[in-house]
């Protein structure tokens, strides 16, 4: 098997207002868009996120069809510190404050309009360590 691209797909209410969070304060950039469905990308992210109106009859399984709850993007940065700040400049509300776990994980969150939470991560030791 050969892999040629690779994305996360989410069911939300409104995948416009979603896209639009990731395209403001992410840095996303929309690749596709129909009705009911955004694709969005980043050149150095290496995967597509893509949102899918929650109950488009065309989305299999039918046992899927449902809302992102318990799910949360994560996305590691280089100078997390920087990123907190830019994100609260830009008026984001905080999910979770900036906090360093006792495994070298520093990460927040912030959830989007439709409660997708995005998280930004800095591992502050080396991860396989």
């Amino acid at each position: 098997m050969r892999i040629t691209s690779s994305a996360v797909s989410l069911n939300v209410a409104d995948p416009t207002a979603s896209a639009e969070f990731l395209k403001r304060h992410y840095g996303f950039a929309e690749d596709m868009a129909a009705e009911g469905f955004v694709s969005l990308s980043r050149p150095d992210a290496g995967f597509n996120v893509i949102f899918l109106k929650t109950g488009l009859p065309t989305f299999k399984p039918e046992s899927a069809k449902g809302h992102a709850d318990g799910l949360l993007l994560a996305f590691v940065v280089d100078d997390i510190d920087a990123e907190y700040a830019r994100v609260q400049a830009e008026g984001v509300a905080i999910t979770t404050p900036i906090e360093t776990e006792e495994w070298g994980e520093r990460y927040f969150q912030t959830a989007d309009p439709n409660g997708v939470i995005i998280q930004l991560v800095q591992w502050m030791t080396d991860p396989a360590a």
